[in-house]
Order: structure tokens, then sequence, then C-alpha cells
């Protein structure tokens, strides 16, 4: 094995690193310092340092990230309309450059020979935090015990923490793989294995009500936007993280945002998971609305195109890229327009428009009524129509000359 005498390891107090900071110190004979970053998982950071400490951990770095997070990662994404697969809102994806630049930061101030993640070799997070991590130290070492450690499943885990009095989750067996900060809560695993298997949501979801105990009556609510960004719910000035958690909140109790995906991951395997993202579902529906309204047909065809190969790049962990920080550019110039406000019903997993205005809008009434107008002169449309259908007209006479 490779040499190494102190290491910062990315721990969330699950079974996988809570096992790995015993397993580190057994196997290498090196000081472990826990770092967790703080995205907004709310009580499951609770009695984390303790926990690791008892587990072996010298010292434990709980990083307040939400605020980064959510201004530079989740609203940067949500204005670029970015979604993977067309569904996938990239809730774990963009979380994990940030978790690997603050690794990185303690690695340094540590003076830490490795960084060590418990991501398995199956997955897209390895991926993603090495590509973070070379970014932005391309020496480091990198470990990761699940490559090549002799635990090959949660069993062998749970006997490991078993032998060595590690203290886990008491619902053995019995609990999908999650990932949650301020944005989303996805699920995955056990019965979710099998694409044919409804979700029994009653015993999935985490915040969500479902769908048949959301609220019966409906709720408006009004999203003013600044450049692309909510900065107003209801009238009220909110920062970044107050909004999303409000609009979590408001979500939930509609089911708004419960997804249910297959996707591609990175290294070739169909996966399935269930995901809320009460609040990130209702950002992006309103941005999307006041974009239809504040945007030209040909801006919005292309940042379509844009908003695919964006999605593609985070969710292969290459944030930092220079491809995704030159897209970024332009999203941001799209979105200098897109200054307005947006009426939402919200109704049993349903987000319906219901108004939407904006200083900046490309709608004008005297010319789209169907009423007499004065600005439009439909004589106008013939020579256009004759010039615009002239390459059919053309093909279907070559067609019947060569017949």
């Amino acid at each position: 094995m490779t040499e190494v005498k102190k290491v910062v390891l990315a721990y969330s107090g699950g079974l996988d690193t809570s096992v790995m900071i015993s397993w580190l110190i057994e196997n290498y004979g090196c000081e472990v310092i826990a770092v967790a970053a703080d995205l907004g998982q709310g009580s499951e950071l609770c009695g984390l340092e303790e926990k690791a400490k008892k587990t072996g951990a010298s010292k434990v770095y709980i990083s307040d990230l939400k605020n980064k997070f959510v201004e530079d990662f989740v609203f940067e994404t949500i204005k670029s309309g970015a979604k993977y697969e067309n569904n996938y809102l990239l809730g774990t994806a963009f979380a994990r450059p940030i978790i690997a630049e603050e690794m990185v930061r303690i690695a340094h101030k540590e003076g830490a020979d490795a960084i060590v993640h418990g991501c398995t070799g199956k997955g897209n997070d390895q991926i993603r935090f090495e590509t973070a991590i070379r970014h932005f130290d391309p020496y480091i070492k990198i470990l990761a015990p699940w490559r090549y450690w002799e635990l090959k499943s949660r069993e062998d885990e749970e006997a490991y923490a078993a032998s060595h009095n590690i203290k886990i989750n008491s619902n053995k067996g019995r609990v999908y793989s999650e990932d949650r900060n301020l944005f989303h809560i996805s699920h995955e695993g056990l019965d979710l294995e099998d694409p044919i298997n409804e979700p029994d949501y009653s015993k999935v979801l985490s915040i969500c009500k479902t769908y048949e105990e959301a609220s019966n009556e409906a709720e408006y609510i009004e999203l003013e936007f600044k450049e692309g960004i909510a900065v107003k719910l209801n009238g009220e000035e909110l920062k970044p993280v107050d909004m999303l958690a409000k609009l979590n909140e408001i979500g939930a109790n509609h089911a708004i945002g419960i997804d249910d995906i297959i996707e591609d991951r990175i290294v070739g395997i169909k996966v399935r998971g269930i995901y809320e993202n009460s609040g990130g579902a209702i950002l992006y529906k309103g941005h999307e609305i006041l974009e239809s309204l504040t945007m030209d047909r040909d801006m919005i065809n292309y940042k379509a195109t844009v908003a695919i190969k964006y999605a593609n790049l985070i969710y292969e962990g290459l944030w930092h890229s220079k491809l995704r920080q030159a897209l970024g550019a332009f999203v941001d110039f799209t979105q200098k327009n897109v200054n307005g406000k947006v009426r939402l019903k919200l109704y049993k997993g349903n987000i319906i428009p219901a108004g939407v205005s904006s200083d900046y809008s490309l709608f004008n009434k005297d010319f789209a009524t169907f009423g007499e107008d004065s600005v439009y002169n439909q004589e106008d449309s013939q020579g256009f129509v004759n010039l615009f259908s002239l390459p059919s007209k053309i093909q279907t006479i070559m067609e019947e000359k060569t017949k």
C-alpha cells in the first residue's frame, strides 16, 4: 500500500465512511482527519463530530458551505436550464466540486499526504471528486478504498463494523442509499433497483408529502427574478439559501418535485433513483416561464442546446472545465433581460403557470391580438410565405420531373 502518515477523509457519518476511518488506521497506520461539508443536510450533521472521533478520527471539520453552494452552484445551474437527460436536476452532481475544493483546502492546511473518499468503483462520484481534486491540486494522492479493500458489500461492512465496535444505523439492511443537501434528496437501492417496481412513496420520501397526502387546496406563489436569479418570494426579498429553503417547505406540502428517473451513469450503467427537488422544481419552472416571455426564439432554441452540454459537463464532474466556464459566460449574457414576476399555482405535484409579467417582455398585445389592429399589415405575409415555402416548392417540382 501507498505510504501515508496523514489523510483527509470526506466524511458523512454513514456506513461506508464510518467503517473507513477504522480501516484506514488499521491498514495504513495513519492519522485520519474527517471533513464533512454542511450543504444543508440538517439533522444528519448532529453528533457527527463525536461519532467520527469515537471511530478514530483525530480531528473533525464540519464546514458550512451552504451559501456558496446555493449562490455559486445551484442558482448558476438553474440559470442555464441544465437538466441531465432532460430529467435529473443535478442535485448530487453540482455538490461534489464544492466538497472537493474544501477537502483540498483542509488537506493543505493540515499538511495531509492524501485525500480519501468513500465512493464505489461503479458510481459517478469517484469521477466527480477526483476530477475536482485534480483541478485544485494535480499532485496530491487520492485513495479510494472501495476499489481494493476486502469489503465487497454492505453486509461485509456491517460485519466489519460489528467486529470493531463501530456504531452504525440501526435499520440494518432496510434503508435506501441517500444523498441529501439543501437542493435535493436522492434515494436508490433496495426495491428501486428493479424498474418494474412502483415506489412506495410513503416509505421512500423524506420531506415531500405523497401525492395522496398533499394539500387538497391549491397555493399561489409569486417569484420575482433579476437577471435570471430569484430574489423575491411573494414580495419578500430573500437570500438564496432562505429562498430555496422556503420553496422546499412550500413545495413539499404539495408533493412538488418528486422525480422517478432512470439515468445513465458516466461508467455506462443505467440506474434508477427517486429524487425530491421541491424548491428546485419550482425555480426551474418559474425561470423557464419568464425566459419564454423575455427571450427571442433563436436565443431560446440555442440556449436549449447549450443546456444539454452544460448538464453533461456538470454530471461528469467538469464544473471547473474551461468549456463549462465559457458556457457559463454565455448563459450570463442571456440572462440580462430575464427580469420580472412569475405567478405559479401549486397543486398535487403540479406547477401550473398563473401569470407572468416583465418590463422586458417581448409579448406585444398590439401585434399579437386577434382583434383589429393598426400595426400589422396582413398583406405583407403573402410575399413572406411565398419565399419561405419556395424550397419545398422547388423540391416537389424536381421530383415530378424525375419520376
